[in-house]
């Protein structure tokens, strides 16, 4: 049984701000294996992001040996690792 998925501290408030520079969000951690953690759409884009919480070390915001590889098995556009929610607008273009 896989256990519930753990999500950074500071994906509620990168979610939050998203959805206010009016993106869709879809939560993509519940599915584990290293798959990005927020599937999202602004201006007919589609963007998969990786959060991580930028105030912990850069030792505890690497990713993890599951990440790394669906990072390198996927065949689609790109997936952004984000650090903070001004990060994660600028990912998708919002500022």
């Amino acid at each position: 049984m896989r256990r519930r998925a753990k999500i950074d501290a500071n994906q509620t408030q990168v979610v939050s701000a998203l959805r206010a520079a009016g993106a869709t969000v879809q939560s993509l951690a519940e599915c584990g294996s290293g798959v990005p953690d927020l599937l999202c759409g602004f201006r007919q884009q589609t963007f998969l992001l990786e959060v991580k919480d930028g105030r912990r070390k850069l030792s505890e915001r690497q990713l993890t040996s599951d990440q790394v590889k669906w990072h390198i098995e996927w065949r689609g556009g790109p997936c952004i690792v984000v650090n903070s929610v001004d990060e994660a607008l600028a990912a998708i273009g919002a500022i």
